[in-house]
């Protein structure tokens, strides 16, 4: 398949640059299936969209505050935003860690380079090995627990596409997070709150989690003229034996699995694909992929040409151009802090 296929005309104006008031207030666009036109509804209106028997399935990795405002000695600005831990260790660790990061102005910055905080000490980070595709490996060292320094220091890594400054940093997290350690947030989840899970849970629509570290993976962009060429990075995720064992007896009494983000389809669809309940996936879902255990879907809506376009395509088909075209004849506002659609799997 051509990459072109997956492209539409996203007008800036319908890029949402801020989240609204209340998270629940979203609009959701809900796919009846082929030739018939969509619904529109609101995120509280979930609960009376789903059955009773059915099964919300949850990423709760939590976005860590990853991009770092540096300098040269020369005071020439340095970004560096933290992909993934490469040592393991733990983020209540002092000392130094190593972490596969993206660094710009990257051609600028020789192996070796040491950069730091413009005010303040107690964080100093040297740019090492180039992995290609702009990202580098970084060692920091830090004085203190690591996550405190990367709160005094680090901003959550908006995309760039949003140009506003976040007023409340919490926003940018689900209210369901856990462990800090993703580089974006399971947007779709942002729109969930207390009030409509426990609705959901008093209709008898049960909950499981799971956690997909978000990053590269997911928001790189498709840069083949062929799909198929495309390469996924690789995320590292966690579906624990219980959510497994409930989506079984889910679709065993006629329930649907309704995964909540297309980082929480990876991770339940790379748990069923290989076997595992934890490691790495470069799972790319497009085409005619098999899915395995996710019936219905809750997502925002994607950049063109984006690998979470084609995975859409694999799950209703055709029609998201359709119901893409609706949300913005209707004035759906779109991407991370946008509005979601609620999709049936073809």
């Amino acid at each position: 398949m051509e990459t072109s296929a997956f492209d539409y005309e996203l007008p800036e104006s319908a890029i949402a640059q801020r989240p609204l008031p209340e998270r629940d207030a979203a609009r959701l666009l809900v796919d009846c299936g082929a030739a018939i036109p969509p619904d529109n509804h609101i995120v509280r209106d979930l609960p009376d969209l789903l059955e009773p028997g059915d099964l919300l399935v949850l990423n709760t990795t939590r976005v860590l505050p990853a991009r770092l405002a540096l300098r040269k000695e020369t005071g020439a600005a340095v970004e560096v935003l933290l992909l993934e831990r490469l040592d393991g260790g733990s983020l209540s660790d002092s000392g130094q860690s190593r972490w596969e990061a993206l660094v710009r102005p990257g051609r600028k910055l020789p192996p070796g380079t040491i950069v730091r905080p413009e005010s303040g000490s107690g964080l100093e980070v040297s740019v090492d090995e180039d992995l290609g595709d702009g990202r580098r490996v970084v060692t920091i060292d830090v004085e203190g627990p690591l996550l405190d320094v990367l709160e005094q220091f680090g901003v959550m890594p908006l995309p760039p596409y949003i140009t506003e400054v976040l007023a409340e940093q919490e926003r940018y997290q689900t209210v369901f997070s856990e462990r800090p350690a993703s580089a974006a947030a399971p947007t779709a989840g942002l729109h969930l709150t207390p009030e409509v899970l426990a609705r959901c849970a008093e209709r008898g629509i049960g909950r499981a989690d799971v956690e997909l570290v978000v990053g590269l993976g997911t928001f790189r962009p498709i840069a083949t003229d062929r799909i198929e060429d495309h390469e996924m990075h690789g995320e590292t995720f966690r579906v624990p034996q219980e959510t497994l064992d409930a989506c079984a007896r889910t679709k065993a009494n006629g329930g649907r699995v309704v995964a909540v983000g297309t980082t929480a389809v990876r991770a339940l669809e790379s748990a069923a694909a290989f076997g595992v309940n934890e490691g790495r996936t470069e799972l790319f879902i497009h085409g005619d992929y098999n899915f395995l255990v996710v019936d219905r879907m809750m997502t925002n809506f994607h950049l063109p040409k984006s690998s979470l376009i084609v995975m859409i395509d694999a799950f209703v088909g055709p029609r998201w151009r359709d119901l893409y075209a609706d949300a913005l004849r209707d004035g759906y506002r779109f991407l991370s802090f946008g509005d979601a659609m609620l999709l049936t799997r073809r």
